[in-house]
């Protein structure tokens, strides 16, 4: 077995490498402390909350036209604005959180309000 070692040392160094402990690579090589010695998290203020992520809660989008009965009519410019963007371009769904009947609607009442010039097909 000890033939074995030495064998992989000559070779190692026929090839022009040399083995190095870990220890001697991570204080030769390492631009940046140990993180292991920078750790604060006893002293973080959310410290007693235990482990793993903290769980964000996204508040669903409930569509204005179903909920308050929201006004959609093309000649209303100033409504419509809110679900254009600042190059022109209707906001989907997910972002407006309008549901798929009333998107639908929303998409007509917008190019319509682009034809009669109420509303720019594009921004300037």
């Amino acid at each position: 077995m000890g033939n074995e070692f030495e064998k992989k040392d000559e070779v190692t160094e026929e090839r022009g490498r040399e083995r190095r402990d870990s220890d001697e690579r991570d204080t030769e090589y390492s631009d940046r402390p140990d993180r292991r010695d920078d750790d604060d998290r006893s002293d973080d203020k959310f410290s007693n909350r235990g482990g793993g992520r903290a769980r964000v809660y996204f508040r669903k989008k409930v569509c204005k036209f179903c909920v308050q009965n929201y006004p959609m009519d093309y000649k209303n410019s100033d409504a419509l604005q809110r679900f254009i963007t600042d190059r022109g371009k209707i906001l989907p769904r997910r972002i407006t959180g309008t549901c798929a009947k009333h998107q639908r609607l929303l998409s007509v009442q917008i190019k319509r309000a682009r034809i009669l010039a109420l509303l720019p097909f594009v921004k300037q």
